[in-house]
C-alpha cells in the first residue's frame, strides 16, 4: 500500500491499537497503576521482556499513543514524552552529557535552554562553547576540536535564525558526535531533521503540536538505543507527562497540518506588511528573500513557520504603546497556537535572561516575537496597521 501523506498521518497515525470497546478516539487513562494476576507476567512486563503498563510514572496508554504519533510523524525509531518542552531538553542534555564532555551549540538558543548551557552544565564541569548563530565555518571550527553532542535550535526563538542542518551532521558526524535539535518551531509539518541525520529531535509540545494553549508537554524522538537512554532517565527522574495532557495533544495533533500551512501564509503576509512600517527597523522571518539564512531554509523546510519576530523604534517605550493596542492577539509567554500570540523576548523567550544577556545574543530590549494565529490575515493586518497609528507621533 502506498505511503500515507502526512496530512492524513497526522490523523490517524499511530492510534489504531490504542482504541479501545469500539471508541474511535483514543482513551484517557488516568489509572497509575495496572494490576496483574499472573506473577511471572507482571514480572515480564517489569523488566521490558514483554509489552505492558506498570505504573504511570513510566508509562501510559494515552501517552504512548501521543508519542507513537509523533515518531511516525518525524520518521523515528522512536520517542519519548515529558512534562514539559524543557524537561524534555534538560533530561536529553543530563542523559548525554557527564563531567569532562563537551557540548558545541549556539548563542542565541531559547533562553532557558541558554541557561542550561550558561549556568547549569558548566557547574557540572562540562565544557560549553556558544557560537554565533549562523556562522557555520565557527560552529564547524568547534565541533571539529571534539564533542560530545552537538544541540542546535532552527529556526531560533525568537530571531528566527537559520543553521544549515546537514552541514552541522556531517561535521558532527566526523567526531562521533550526537546531533541533537530543536524542531519547535518548524514542525514536523515543515521540516524533518531525522532526514538529514540527526540523532534526537525535541519538541516543546506546548506550542505548534499542541496548538490551543492548554497543554503542556515535550517530547524526543530519534535513534532507539539514545531514546532509550533518555526515557531511563525520565522514568527515574519523573518528568512524566500527564495523560490528560497526552490526550489534548493528540486531539489536537489531528489538524496540525491545516493549522501549521494557514500559519505559514499568515506570517509571510504579516512580515511583508510589516517592512512598510516607518517605526519597524528589522523584520526576522525566514521566508523573506533578504533574511540572511533564507536560502538555507529554502532547501531544508517546506514552509517558513508561523513564527517572526520584528523590532521597533523607540524600543521598549514603543513596544509598551504598542502592544496593548492590538485586539487579536493575547499578549502572553507562549507561541504556536490558533490564537496570534505577542510579546516582547524580556518577557517571554527570554526573561530568564538580564538584558546584557539578551544584548550578546542579538535580541533588542524592543524586539516582539509574534506567533502568527489561524485568523483572517486581513483581519490581523488591519490590526497591527491601527496599532500602529495609534502610537504617539514622538515614538
Amino acid at each position: 500500500m502506498k505511503k500515507s501523506k502526512i496530512g492524513t498521518d497526522v490523523v490517524w497515525a499511530g492510534e489504531a491499537d490504542y482504541l479501545a470497546f469500539g471508541a474511535t478516539q483514543v482513551p484517557v487513562v488516568h489509572s497509575v497503576s495496572f494490576g496483574y494476576k499472573d506473577m511471572d507476567e507482571w514480572y515480564d512486563v517489569a523488566t521490558g521482556k514483554k509489552e505492558g503498563h506498570i505504573y504511570g510514572r513510566n508509562t501510559n496508554p494515552t501517552v504512548q499513543a501521543f508519542e507513537e504519533k509523533l515518531r511516525l510523524l518525524e520518521g523515528a525509531e522512536a520517542a519519548t514524552s515529558f512534562s514539559t518542552g524543557m524537561a524534555a531538553i534538560s533530561n536529553t542534555l543530563a542523559t548525554l552529557l557527564f563531567p569532562g564532555d563537551r557540548v558545541v551549540s549556539i548563542k542565541d538558543t531559547y533562553g532557558g535552554t541558554n541557561k542550561i548551557f550558561t549556568e547549569f552544565l558548566p557547574k557540572q564541569k562540562i565544557d560549553v562553547q556558544l557560537c554565533e548563530t549562523g556562522n557555520h565555518e565557527e560552529i564547524e571550527k568547534e565541533i571539529a576540536k571534539g564533542c560530545k553532542v552537538v544541540y542546535l535550535e532552527t529556526p531560533t526563538n525568537p530571531t528566527v535564525k537559520i543553521t544549515d542542518i546537514e552541514r552541522m551532521v556531517k561535521a558532527a558526524k566526523k567526531q562521533g558526535a550526537i546531533t541533537v535539535i530543536d524542531n519547535t518551531f518548524a514542525t514536523p509539518i515543515n521540516q524533518n531533521p531525522i532526514e538529514y541525520g540527526v540523532d534526537l529531535v525535541i519538541h516543546s509540545a506546548t506550542k505548534f503540536l499542541g496548538g490551543h494553549a492548554d497543554a503542556l508537554g515535550g517530547i524526543v524522538c530519534g535513534d532507539k538505543k539514545l531514546v532509550e537512554e533518555v526515557f531511563h532517565y525520565r522514568e527515574i527522574n519523573g518528568a512524566t507527562l500527564d495523560p490528560m495532557a497526552a490526550y489534548l495533544l493528540l486531539r489536537s495533533m489531528k489538524t496540525l497540518k491545516l493549522r501549521v500551512e494557514r500559519q505559514n501564509e499568515n506570517a509571510m503576509k504579516i512580515a511583508q506588511f510589516l517592512k512598510t512600517i516607518d517605526i519597524v527597523e528589522d523584520v526576522f522571518y525566514p521566508g523573506l528573500e533578504e533574511h540572511p539564512g533564507h536560502d538555507i531554509a529554502k532547501k531544508q523546510m517546506s514552509g517558513f513557520g508561523g513564527m517572526l519576530s520584528f523590532s521597533v523604534k523607540g524600543g521598549v517605550d514603543t513596544v509598551r504603546n504598542l502592544l496593548p493596542k492590538l485586539k487579536y492577539a493575547n499578549r502572553a509567554a507562549n507561541l504556536g497556537a490558533v490564537e496570534t500570540i505577542v510579546g516582547p523576548a524580556r518577557t517571554t523567550s527570554h526573561v530568564e535572561c538580564t538584558p546584557e544577556e539578551r544584548a550578546a545574543m542579538g535580541i533588542p530590549e524592543g524586539l516582539i516575537r509574534y506567533s502568527a494565529g489561524i485568523e483572517d490575515v486581513d483581519d490581523l493586518i488591519e490590526d497591527l496597521t491601527q496599532a500602529f497609528q495609534s502610537l504617539p507621533k514622538e515614538s
